[in-house]
């Protein structure tokens, strides 16, 4: 599962079995540790991935500061990993999707365009 973390709206997304696909879910907003946690477990996720703001020059701002934060938090309430990602440019790309006609919210289509990152570079590694 991957999440677009923000202070008034959090995307999600969840992969196929497989691992090969994401699609988007609907945004949790505003973002709650207790329902995304729930979300989670019911989903029987392995792995949760939240995306981490970072520059393009790769710097860390505040926001990648709020981001940990709530990464560490919801750690503490499921029984997977949960790691952050960086997630340049998926705002980018979901913006994009969204004018090609996709149907989800863009912070969902950020945090599939994530997962979809993620996943890719897991694969490109084995």
């Amino acid at each position: 599962m991957a999440l677009d973390y923000g202070s008034a709206r959090c995307g999600c997304a969840i992969s196929d079995p497989t691992g090969i696909l994401a699609a988007p879910l609907s945004a949790f907003s505003p973002p709650e540790i207790d329902e995304i946690a729930k979300t989670a477990r019911d989903r029987e996720v392995d792995l949760v991935i939240v995306g981490l703001p970072i520059g393009l020059s790769g710097e860390e701002g505040e926001q990648a500061r709020l981001t940990r934060a709530f990464a560490n938090e919801l750690g503490e309430q499921l029984q997977v990993p949960v790691e952050t990602y960086d997630e340049r440019l998926t705002t980018a790309m979901a913006t994009r999707s969204a004018r090609e006609g996709a149907r989800a919210d863009e912070d969902s289509l950020a945090a599939a365009h994530l997962l979809e990152s993620y996943l890719a570079s897991k694969e490109s590694a084995e």
